[in-house]
């Protein structure tokens, strides 16, 4: 194999076009062959040798030396080896060596680096090597949503559990990504009232070696191997037959698929840390390229310890330009070439702390995110924590980033949830102050940072941690099944099991169960922010009270939809969610486009007498009425919602006949305030209207939405 005389450049990283190869010369190259720029930033090498096969190398073989060509990458600057070569085509596998390592002559290729930044991994007898892929794809001329944030519905989901055991989705497309994008689950989503997918990590991962000692594996997928092409065991088993290039189109035909069908695909993605796990981890790329510049250590010394501030073993060093960059590249490629519409930053601390491990919003990283033409222009979502000093910054992220809120889901935990507990145990519950917080988009906790309520991604529930059905169902974790004795997972639930730990044929039980369930989802749906929900809460899907399924890839976290789909508890529990998403859009449609990021539009706080809230009343866990009066300035009503976090239903009055709230109630456009919905499940009150200064009975423990009629 000859070495092409191009001269050679250090950027982009990875393998691209060589400059100049439209004018190389005949004996360079022959017409059929590509000359190749391949650039990998290894500072921890002083010399760097590529070794690979030509594209047409059998796909069910293993490279032998006898295989394979070997080339120098003789260029060097600041870190990053490069060179220019022929024959590595796509489909091609390669790696990265020293050069002075020499390679054994029989038995399979050990010990090369996987290149950070190839476009694919493939797996060869247990051996990970780098490969090309073609990028181009045919959109057919479909184009992203580019729905807007406040319209947006998240659905947290995985792509396995999402359609393994749908039972209307042909069975060598469940698990996969072209079963995600299956009719029948487009269908579903579009029904329930989804405009986005957050999946957890599509990343290509591996698995840790102490789950694959327990004859395990990470199932939720945080645990990078590649961070620019798919999981290949996501795809369909024709796909993975026909390697990288068929995975890669098959993803790229769901996310063109959801997109025809208006729903956005946000990526759950992990750049805090790799598979390499801690020192005495395996190493595949960037340990043995350069771990002193790729990970985090607690000092210069040369005998530093890693500084873990992601509990995974090991934390990537983004006080390295070079690191940074690897990242921007790619999160560009998702959305340039894979065409999503957003990601969700996981331990999005550890990617803003500087040289001095401290976290700031001007942090390079978050700058060049939010400033670049093409990753400004999609949804950017942090996880605004990690696990080290000074770890939690939720509220802190610069404008462009909106964060998980966490004080959402604590606070709506403490008001349905551990609240209820205290009320049939006779304790003090969770005052209203806090719900009233949260329902108005936690706006105290964003404002500092310059940015509104559309900043805050509430949710209550999420893959780590119980499921929605869980956290009423069970007082403690049941994590037994995970092999460490139960010692995993968090201890701050905040869960209530209502009066029997787990499955219960109590009738009561269930009764309550469903009916905190019911608030939690309305409270959620209904507050200012972007919702998110987690796949199968909103048919009270089960994980038998584990709270940290991330190596469970069984029926334990995967949605059992045959049984939910016949369960009628299940069935009105999703047409609830679905009809408060009605409710929310019907609501957002009718403001001004600026609402809410200004000041257009407007509530007002009562209580069961239907005058204004006191401080008193805001702190007192005694009063457990609240009654929520939204308008638009200039006198028109578009909602009234009343909250009884009693358990005995009370008498109400609504608000109007007093001053302060007549300008509010003086004008309905036209029409009545009907109830749209109750938690209660009492049909016989659907339909109802009321007018200012009406006396009501709210039953207990309960949400009744009142709705402008048109």
């Amino acid at each position: 194999m000859t070495e092409p005389q191009h001269p050679s450049r250090p950027t982009p990283l990875g393998a691209s076009a060589a400059s100049g190869t439209h004018h190389r010369e005949p004996e360079v190259a022959a017409e059929s062959c590509q000359c190749v720029n391949l650039a990998v930033y290894a500072p921890g090498l002083t010399e760097v040798d590529v070794v690979f096969t030509t594209s047409d190398f059998p796909r069910d073989a293993a490279p032998t030396v006898a295989d394979l060509h070997r080339v120098e990458l003789p260029g060097f600057n600041h870190g990053v080896h490069h060179g220019t070569l022929t024959g590595l085509d796509n489909g091609s596998l390669y790696a990265f060596i020293p050069r002075d390592q020499d390679l054994e002559p029989t038995g399979p290729v050990v010990g090369g680096l996987l290149d950070p930044c190839g476009d694919a991994v493939e797996t060869r007898e247990g051996i990970h090597w780098s490969t090309r892929v073609e990028r181009s794809f045919d959109w057919g001329g479909v184009t992203a949503p580019d729905t807007a944030l406040r319209d947006t519905i998240i659905y947290e989901a995985h792509v396995i559990g999402q359609t393994k055991l749908h039972p209307e989705i042909p069975e060598h497309l469940r698990g996969t990504y072209a079963g995600l994008a299956h009719p029948v689950m487009i269908a579903y989503l579009q029904r329930l009232g989804i405009t986005a997918v957050e999946l957890l990590p599509v990343h290509h991962h591996a698995d840790e070696s102490h789950l694959s000692e327990l004859g395990l594996e990470n199932y939720w997928g945080y645990n990078t191997l590649s961070f620019f092409s798919p999981h290949p065991s996501y795809a369909t088993v024709d796909a993975q037959r026909r390697g990288p290039q068929a995975v890669a189109d098959e993803f790229k035909g769901m996310v063109r698929l959801l997109h025809e069908a208006g729903i956005e695909v946000i990526l759950d993605v992990v750049y805090n840390h790799t598979a390499e796990e801690g020192p005495t981890g395996p190493t595949y790329s960037w340990r043995g390229l350069g771990e002193r510049a790729y990970y985090r250590h607690v000092d210069d010394s040369p005998d530093s310890d890693y500084l873990d501030t992601t509990g995974c073993g090991n934390t990537l060093n983004f006080a390295d330009a070079t690191v940074v960059r690897m990242a921007l590249d790619s999160l560009r490629r998702w959305v340039e070439e894979f065409g999503v519409d957003g990601f969700r930053f996981d331990l999005a601390v550890s990617l803003g702390r500087d040289a001095h491990h401290h976290f700031t919003p001007q942090h390079p990283f978050l700058v060049a995110v939010t400033s670049d033409p093409v990753l400004s222009q999609v949804k950017l979502i942090s996880e605004p924590w990690d696990v080290s000093v000074g770890g939690w910054q939720t509220g802190r992220f610069p404008p462009g980033f909106r964060d998980w809120n966490d004080h959402f889901r604590d606070t709506v935990r403490d008001f349905w949830v551990t609240s209820r507990a205290a009320l049939d145990h006779g304790d003090r519950p969770s005052p209203l102050g806090g719900l009233a917080d949260v329902l108005s988009g936690s706006q105290g906790l964003f404002a500092p940072s310059g940015r509104s309520a559309l900043s805050s991604v509430n949710y209550v529930t999420a893959h780590d941690g119980f499921t929605l059905r869980d956290l009423v169902s069970y007082n403690h974790k049941h994590n037994e099944a995970n092999g460490e004795d139960n010692r995993d997972g968090t201890e701050n639930n905040r869960s209530y099991n209502h009066g029997a730990e787990g499955p219960t044929d109590e009738t009561h039980v269930e009764q309550s169960r469903q009916r905190t369930m019911r608030n939690v989802m309305v409270t959620l749906l209904m507050s200012l922010g972007v919702p998110m929900i987690t796949a199968g809460d909103e048919l009270g899907r089960s994980q038998s009270g584990n709270n940290n399924a991330y190596c469970q890839n069984n029926e334990l976290s995967w949605t059992d939809w045959p049984r939910l789909l016949e369960n009628p508890a299940a069935q009105t529990m999703h047409a609830l969610t679905r009809r408060m998403i009605r409710l929310r859009r019907a609501f957002l449609a009718d403001q001004p486009y600026t609402y809410p990021s200004r000041d257009s539009g407007h509530m007002m706080w009562f209580n069961a007498d239907g005058e204004p809230m006191t401080q008193q009343e805001w702190e007192s866990p005694s009063v457990r009425v609240l009654q929520q009066l939204i308008g638009i300035p200039g006198g028109r009503t578009s909602g009234l919602v009343i909250f009884n976090g009693g358990l005995d239903a009370d008498v109400v009055r609504v608000p109007g006949s007093k001053p302060g709230a007549e300008n509010l109630l003086g004008d309905l456009a036209g029409g009545e305030l009907v109830l749209a919905l109750s938690t209660h499940g009492e049909r016989d009150r659907v339909g109802s209207t009321v007018g200012a200064g009406d006396v009501l009975a709210i039953p207990g423990y309960s949400i009744s939405i009142y709705a402008l009629s048109q």
